[in-house]
């Protein structure tokens, strides 16, 4: 089966038209031409993931591999590194980041993962009301994601509405309409920034928030690919960090 034919079925489902300016989602490496037989979903690439990829094959990640334009290839940085083994077992690379984001995954973590009765999206921003105490709310995100130690920002006992972008979100803290914002990559002056807007925080990560697009496009393509003889892998690149807990660890 042609690259071409599952760019377009995953056009359908998320057109690449959607994607922000600066993003680099669509077909990042290899040909529409080229013919596939295998697919591996991954929220990125890895050295072990593109290692144990067989060649000939198709990758669909969140994130792309290359977001700026690269003036050298000299195979000491990740993307290029990874590129050039990337295209000495002729693997192609199609990325879905901003685009599924808006259409599909915000929703599908703040639903499924979060189990939160959402009641509307701003393309990128969920909303759900809650109206529980924040003590208790952050210990149900922190099962439900299966952090251990939850960094938060706490400005009301209470949590009556909240927001929620998968990822890192900080940037939208002006356009969130919610006294509890749920988000990755928190920073210290963007902690203090909602400290002073009254809006909580409660950080969910960029790694535990969106390794779930694996799941989310492998439901909503495996029937299209076993339709057509192809076989579908979920094979996520694994956390580029590791936590200390000296509660564990000590």
């Amino acid at each position: 089966m042609k690259i071409k034919e599952i760019y377009d079925y995953l056009d359908e489902l998320s057109p690449f038209s959607l994607q922000e300016k600066w993003d680099n989602s669509g077909l990042v490496v290899g040909s529409f031409d080229e013919e596939v037989k295998k697919v591996y979903i991954s929220i990125d690439l890895d050295e072990e993931l593109v290692e144990s990829m067989e060649e000939n094959s198709l990758a669909i990640t969140h994130h792309p591999l290359i977001f700026s334009p690269l003036k050298r290839v000299n195979f000491d940085s990740y993307s290029t590194k990874l590129l050039r083994t990337l295209i000495q077992k002729n693997i192609s690379l199609i990325s879905m980041h901003t685009n599924i984001d808006k259409t599909h995954l915000n929703k599908y973590v703040g639903k499924e993962i979060l189990g939160l009765n959402l009641e509307n999206s701003e393309e990128f921003i969920s909303y759900a009301k809650v109206n529980s105490s924040f003590d208790k709310f952050c210990e149900e995100i922190s099962k439900k994601l299966n952090i251990d130690e939850l960094k938060f920002v706490k400005c009301s006992d209470e949590v009556k509405k909240v927001a929620l972008v998968t990822g890192a979100g900080m940037s939208m803290l002006s356009e969130v309409k919610a006294d509890c914002f749920l988000t990755g990559d928190i920073k210290y002056h963007d902690a203090m920034d909602a400290k002073t807007r009254g809006i909580s925080l409660i950080d969910i990560r960029h790694y535990e928030s969106e390794h779930h697009f694996t799941e989310l496009l492998y439901s909503l393509i495996e029937k299209y690919l076993k339709k057509n003889k192809l076989t579908a892998i979920m094979a996520n690149s694994k956390n580029p960090f590791s936590f200390y807990n000296t509660r564990r660890n000590g």
